[in-house]
């Protein structure tokens, strides 16, 4: 006869009944085992917990039902006074980061198995089930009418016996097993308890603060049930649980514009911090959407250098993580070329190749090419094309994507940029291989194609060409506008005004809007024919249409009739745009040359006049922006004026005003004029102005006017004077003041420099340099200089 061990029906309470039965066939819902494990204790931290394999693990009804019977059994013993057991908490993570330590067990579990234990003892229950089951099953078959051998009988009567005794045992043992688990428990508790005191307050504290994670409260450990009780309350108990309102998408826009306002007024120069902070004050969430509509509002500032230090700060923040970064560097692109920066936009534009999250896509190579062709770029542009047609040249990380491939071919639009490049740098080669790449590929060129090349011809001045590409474009396209604009130019420098005149006439007539670009041209192509009267017609249409403030048209007719030598056009219109707006600085500045050009001073020295009489106006800041007052560009003009036609006294009246206006000495423009006014022997005060303006504003005067003051004061007879202009030269100066140059002056001047002249300078440098300890090398080169011409004449 063989016995089976059977499974131990109680693993959690750390014992093992045992029980043998006979080898009768076993039903079919019994899984025997060959082995039961021993349930093994593990020692830790001065504590002795059941192993890790073995572990209680609860329902979540059972855990709330755990937690009022330890309440109601603390309440009784109140009652009673008992002394209270230590309460059963969850443990808290460890310090190893481990909720209850590395044993697996906490107090709480301890506890809802010290209460089934006991529950299972007290009603008496020490059941092993597969020992019920077999003896059930032979009563079964005993009263069906089974009659086994005398053997069976025996054998089951004997295994009765046991069975009876095994019961009695086991009882006694689960009783053992329980006051060990009692006992350990309580030991546990008593030096855990200690810690836990600690560490409650702390928790305590930490669950005031709680984290709000994905809409859900993370809970640090609590010291009584009845905050435990906490997590099951309702949300309208706790009004922090719940994150503020979503901030709508009206006020976020609104948000991210006076962010994009306070930017653009910020200077550049300011440190990171101030910048961070200006971000930060915004409360705004930074992901890519207002990342991106940020930069795409400062680029229609036309602030490019704000875009590009919002994408440095980006970053730079290790807490911004882009879903979209393409996207972001695109707008970014996109602003750089409003703002006409190629050489920041390529820089951006390399950036984006060195990962495969930022790698450009048919909308990035459209800005990159759009920028570079406008710019002129004709290499660069090329290079752009080579990228886009060719794999990655850095090995990228393409994660899942085994099978990416950014390859692109260039289209329409890319081919269009390289012809806007083809009309800076007026190359006719490149125009043609832009037809060749189209032929190849199949495509067709469009409006905007054709437009481009007719642009190319003229300005490579192929005016058959221009004509010949248009007719062309008429057999597929209808000419827009742009295309008329063409054709207006290259009429005009071919000379054939009223050709001109007919081709607009025409664009009307086939009831093409016409641009404010072709009646300006046609505008600017009759004042250079000097039919101003006619011009202005022009101007009319121009004001229904135009974007660009009246001035600037007027402004642009004068200079085109400046251009044609129509000085009385350019005259006329100056005098008619003054019914209609004022004219600005720069008009000014272009009929002010355009009068001294056509060397009519006088109406330039009345004009110069009106501006400087605006001055005396001025009595606010607000006055400031409205008057129109001259700038260095106008005196530089006047003072050119002045000494071509060599006026000495208007020389002398605009240099003054120069100065008071605020505006510097410039020593390679106006050395000159200051010494040919001298050696004229005219306005030697110039000299003296000049003087006291450097020194006073701590600048070193320049050679050729500290030579000049040497000899009016040796003139003079003023020696002390003349020394002291050398004396206060720093040292650094002396190269500017050798030998050779002060001969130069001394044959240049010599009914200045004559010999009673010269023996006194000598005696007057040896005494200067006897009485400084330290050897003044200009001195030195003067004393030098003036005992060779001394031997020459002797």
């Amino acid at each position: 006869m063989t016995f089976t061990t059977l499974q131990n029906p109680y693993p959690q309470l750390g014992f093992i009944p045992f029980t043998k039965t006979p080898n009768f066939p076993a039903p079919h819902f019994l899984d025997v085992p060959k082995k039961p494990k021993k349930p093994t204790f593990i020692k830790a931290s001065s504590s002795m917990v059941i192993d890790k394999e073995q572990d209680f693990k609860p329902s979540f009804d059972e855990y709330l039902k755990a937690l009022e019977t330890v309440k109601i059994r603390r309440e009784k013993r109140q009652n009673s006074g008992e002394s209270p057991a230590p309460e059963m908490v969850p443990v808290p993570e460890s310090e190893s980061g481990e909720k209850g330590g590395e044993l697996g067990d906490t107090h709480l579990e301890l506890g809802v198995k010290k209460v089934w234990v006991r529950k299972k003892v007290d009603n008496g229950v020490v059941k092993t089930d597969e020992n019920e089951v077999v003896k059930k099953w032979v009563r079964k078959k005993s009263d069906s009418g089974y009659k086994g051998s005398e053997k069976d009988t025996n054998v089951f009567r004997r295994n009765e016996e046991k069975y009876e005794m095994s019961h009695v045992m086991d009882k006694e043992k689960d009783a053992n097993v329980f006051r060990k688990v009692e006992d350990k428990y309580d030991k546990y508790q008593g030096e855990r308890i200690k810690g836990l005191e600690v560490s409650y307050a702390m928790n305590k504290e930490r669950a005031v603060n709680v984290k709000k994670v994905s809409g859900r409260r993370e809970f640090g450990g609590y010291g009584n049930v009845e905050m435990e009780r906490d997590a099951f309350k309702s949300l309208e108990e706790h009004p922090d649980v719940c994150d503020q309102p979503r901030v709508s998408r009206a006020e976020m826009e609104e948000r991210i514009q006076k962010l994009a306002k306070c930017l653009n007024g910020a200077s550049i120069d300011s440190p990171e911090w101030n910048f961070s902070k200006m971000m930060r004050s915004a409360k705004i969430r930074f992901a890519d959407f207002s990342i991106i509509r940020l930069i795409q509002i400062l680029g229609n500032y036309g602030n490019w250098r704000q875009v590009l230090q919002v994408i440095e700060w980006m970053q730079t923040r290790e807490r911004f993580k882009s879903n979209r970064i393409r996207n972001i560097y695109t707008a970014a692109l996109d602003a750089l070329g409003k703002a006409k920066r190629p050489v920041e936009s390529l820089n951006v534009f390399n950036t984006m190749l060195q990962q495969m999250a930022s790698y450009p896509d048919r909308i990035a190579y459209h800005c990159i090419a759009v920028t570079l062709g406008q710019a002129g770029h004709m290499r660069e542009l090329f290079h752009v094309i080579d990228t886009m047609r060719s794999p990655p040249k850095k090995k990228l990380s393409t994660g899942v994507y085994t099978k990416w491939d950014p390859r692109l071919e260039p289209d329409i639009i890319v081919y269009n940029s390289v012809l806007n490049a083809c009309v800076r740098q007026k190359n006719l080669e490149g125009a043609f291989w832009v037809l060749q790449q189209l032929k190849e590929q199949g495509k067709q060129p469009n409006s905007i194609t054709y437009g481009l090349v007719m642009e190319v011809m003229l300005a490579c001045e192929k005016y058959d060409l221009v004509h010949e590409f248009f007719q062309k474009m008429r057999k597929s396209f209808i000419p827009n506008s742009l295309t008329y604009k063409v054709l207006v130019n290259t009429l005009w420098k071919e000379g054939k005004v009223d050709e001109a005149i007919q081709t607009v006439q025409y664009m009307e007539k086939r009831g093409i809007v016409g641009s404010a670009a072709v009646y300006y041209d046609l505008a600017r192509c009759l004042c250079s024919a000097g039919r101003c009267k006619e011009a202005l017609v022009q101007v009319k249409k121009v004001c229904k249409v135009a974007n660009k403030p009246l001035v600037v048209t007027y402004t642009g007719l004068i200079q085109a009739s400046l251009d044609s030598g129509k000085i009385d056009s350019g005259t006329y219109i100056f005098d008619h745009m003054r019914k209609f707006c004022s004219p600005n600085l720069v008009t000014y500045n272009i009929m002010l040359k355009g009068y001294l050009d056509h060397h009519k001073f006088d109406e330039a020295r009345q004009l110069f006049y009106k501006l400087l009489e605006n001055g005396k106006h001025i009595t606010s800041t607000v006055d400031y922006r409205q008057a129109v007052l001259p700038d260095i560009h106008t005196f530089n003009l006047m003072l050119d004026a002045c000494l071509m036609n060599q006026k000495w006294d208007d020389l002398e009246f605009v240099y003054r005003r120069m100065l008071e206006h605020g505006f510097y000495f410039n020593a390679k423009r106006h050395s000159h004029m200051i010494l040919e006014a001298c050696n004229a022997g005219k306005q030697i005060y110039l000299l003296e102005t000049t003087w006291k303006h450097l020194i006073e504003g701590d600048q070193i005067p320049p050679p050729p006017l500290v030579q000049e003051m040497f000899c009016i004061k040796l003139k003079e007879d003023d020696y002390t004077a003349a020394f002291s202009c050398l004396i206060c030269l720093p040292s650094t100066e002396s190269h500017k003041y050798s030998r050779n140059s002060w001969l130069i002056r001394f044959r240049d001047n010599p009914d200045v420099f004559r010999e009673e002249t010269l023996l006194r300078i000598i005696d007057r440098t040896n005494t200067l340099l006897l009485r400084n300890e330290e050897i003044n090398p200009i001195l030195l080169n003067l004393m030098r200089s003036c005992k060779e011409i001394l031997g020459v004449r002797q």
